[in-house]
């Protein structure tokens, strides 16, 4: 294989355009989640896909790995609170902190705000069920494409 043959693409790239168009149906699911879309773009670029038994066409299927959704939830809401303090009039980090030494005591470990790394358990099942919903959508709109099996046999070559 070249870096020319269409072959050697990975097989995650191969999924962009249906990505694309799943995205724009998931829409309303995501509308009635506790997430906004820009907070959904967020938590997707925590999950990862991979496709588990991908070799036996009967049992194939695409999965949400969504072990990074912990590391993008408290950013979710740290931009909540920021989006909440803007809309105050105040500026984002304007709780009393002195900007440099909040980041300084905050790499330390000294943060006062120590509550925003906390997981909203709640909020994980969520994002959690969309992305394996999501998932579940991808592969159908794949199936329905005529490209699932395409889709199959590059994830098992590239392994």
């Amino acid at each position: 294989m070249t870096d020319d043959d269409p072959d050697s693409t990975p097989w995650s790239d191969r999924i962009v355009g249906a990505r694309m168009a799943v995205d724009s149906e998931f829409s309303s699911e995501v509308d009635r989640s506790v997430f906004s879309r820009q907070e959904w773009g967020m938590v997707m670029t925590a999950v990862e896909f991979d496709i588990e038994n991908a070799g036996d066409e009967a049992a194939a299927e695409l999965v949400a790995n969504t072990d990074s959704l912990r590391d993008v939830l408290p950013e979710l809401e740290r931009a909540r609170e920021a989006q909440a303090a803007m809309a105050a009039g105040q500026e984002p980090d304007s709780g009393g902190g002195n900007g440099i030494l909040d980041s300084v005591k905050g790499a330390l470990g000294f943060d006062s705000n120590d509550d925003v790394d906390e997981i909203d358990e709640d909020q994980l099942r969520e994002a959690e069920r969309l992305a394996d919903a999501y998932a579940t959508e991808l592969q159908s709109y794949l199936e329905s494409n005529g490209r699932w099996a395409e889709i199959r046999r590059a994830y098992v070559e590239q392994q």
